[in-house]
């Protein structure tokens, strides 16, 4: 599994990259923050998180246990 977060650095984007990493620590954690990646992927409101390339949630930290939720 690959997830994505996108972001420009904020500290909302950073805890929820940190968010991710405890969620599920086996993952590859990417973390995009180049602003033409992140138009690439359609995302209108950072921070947003993508699971294997399918942006899931756009404007919002989730919670470990949030994330978990989006991949069951």
């Amino acid at each position: 599994m690959k997830i994505q977060i996108y972001g420009t650095g904020c500290p909302k984007c950073k805890q929820l990259e940190a968010n991710a990493r405890q969620a599920f620590p086996q993952a590859q954690v990417e973390k995009i923050s180049d602003m033409d990646k992140i138009v690439d992927a359609s995302v209108m409101v950072t921070p947003a998180i993508g699971i294997d390339g399918k942006i899931v949630k756009e404007g919002k930290v989730l919670s470990p246990d949030e994330i978990k939720k989006l991949i069951k």
